[in-house]
């Protein structure tokens, strides 16, 4: 009796839980990350098929079916959907981008830059490389690099789904029919006339001209990119010609038609009560270029005539970043000062490298030192700075070491 009454109580359970089994999982093959400030994970494979969840930047995704360059992912929340694989980011990548961020924050910056429409920040200087992030309309970024690259295939760093084991080979079904299969039929034979029917049939060959030498592959065209540090730390690569530099408009309008490509304030003027900033800034007349700038400028504002002048520059030259401010010590009769200064990395007539330091005092522009440099202090933020009011130099050997890491990153 007691047996019967336990099979009573047991049964409802086990129908309960029959009815409330879900269906299983398909277990993840592969891990990602999500590399847009918003992805989107749809139904289906159509971009026109119903959301189902939105992936931040960074949020880890199970991969649990491929097909093509669509993947199909599951979120910490379980929901499933379907993305481009190209918004998709592997482990790898997800070091990369971490490691880039943290050396970014060393680098001097080279001037803020703004945006006028939507603008994506990739993780490489590639336009089909994931986006990490997107600049604002009216947003502001550090300039820390440049770089020209080429507009080739992109290729992406790690795997998302690792290799998954063959299977081993099936062995035939042996023949059970005990009916013997006749051999085929010969081939018919070709007709005689085969090769004058080939002959007509086909365009005539071109005969190669004497001496004629193959045409050269034609180069991949190229972009100028830029290296940013976002307001939260992020640093990614963006693409130059979209980045407006912050400088004041009241200056940039003597650019003639130059890309301006940094600039800083070397200190400012009471205007009438209004505080005016004197400024420096680095100009560029082509594009596609191997260095940053071909002429720099130093700007003062003239308080009596209520506009900015010319206190110094220089034209024709090939300059490098990273350009940096600081303050250097100048004699003035028996006196010793600490006063404004900037220095610059260009070539000189016999191509080589040197470093110019000047001193900006009483709207005059100086130069106080000039030494040779070698060329792996030039292309990102490298060069150690002019003197600082502590002794100790704008950049130095960490901001050398950060650099290499950062060239061995992109190469």
């Amino acid at each position: 009796m007691q047996l019967f009454r336990r099979s009573i109580l047991i049964l409802p359970l086990c129908l309960l839980a029959a009815c409330s089994s879900e269906p299983e999982r398909p277990r993840p093959i592969g891990q990602a990350f999500a590399g847009p400030a918003s992805l989107q994970l749809r139904s289906e494979l159509g971009v026109r098929s119903a959301v189902v969840a939105t992936a931040r930047h960074g949020e880890r995704l199970d991969i649990i079916q491929v097909r093509r360059r669509f993947y199909k992912v599951r979120n910490a929340a379980g929901a499933e959907g379907w993305v481009d694989g190209r918004n998709l980011l592997s482990t790898a990548q997800m070091d990369l981008i971490d490691r880039v961020s943290k050396q970014a924050q060393s680098l001097p910056s080279q001037g803020k830059a703004t945006v006028y429409d939507p603008l994506n920040v990739h993780t490489g200087p590639n336009r089909q490389s994931p986006t990490i992030a997107q600049m604002a309309p009216g947003a502001y970024a550090d300039v820390v690099g440049h770089k020209v690259a080429p507009r080739a295939a992109y290729k992406p760093v790690g795997t998302l789904v690792p290799p998954q084991p063959t299977p081993p080979p099936r062995k035939p079904k042996k023949r059970t029919s005990s009916k013997s299969l006749l051999p085929p039929p010969p081939a018919p034979a070709p007709p005689a006339n085969w090769l004058d029917l080939s002959k007509s049939s086909l365009p005539p060959e071109p005969e190669p001209s004497a001496g004629a030498e193959p045409e050269a592959p034609k180069p991949l065209p190229r972009d100028d990119w830029s290296l940013v540090r976002l307001a939260d730390g992020k640093a990614g690569w963006v693409l130059t010609r979209m980045l407006v530099m912050g400088i004041p408009d009241e200056v940039a309008q003597y650019a003639e038609g130059h890309r301006i490509t940094s600039y800083f304030a070397l200190g400012e003027v009471d205007a009438g009560g209004q505080k005016k900033r004197h400024y420096l800034w680095t100009t560029l007349s082509k594009t596609l270029e191997p260095y940053e700038f071909d002429s720099f400028r130093v700007f003062i504002y003239n308080a009596r005539r209520s506009r900015y002048e010319t206190a110094y520059i220089e034209r024709n030259l090939r300059g490098y970043f990273p350009v940096v401010t600081g303050s250097v010590e100048v004699r003035e009769g028996k006196e010793t000062l600490t006063v404004p200064s900037f220095t610059v990395i260009v070539e000189d007539k016999d191509g080589q490298l040197v470093r110019k330091t000047f001193s900006f005092q009483l709207y005059r522009v100086r130069m106080v030192s000039k030494t040779p440099v070698g060329r792996d202090q030039i292309g990102g933020q490298s060069a150690a700075g002019p003197p600082g009011p502590g002794g100790e130099s704008n950049g130095g050997s960490l901001a050398r070491e950060v650099e290499e890491k950062v060239k061995k990153l992109f190469r």
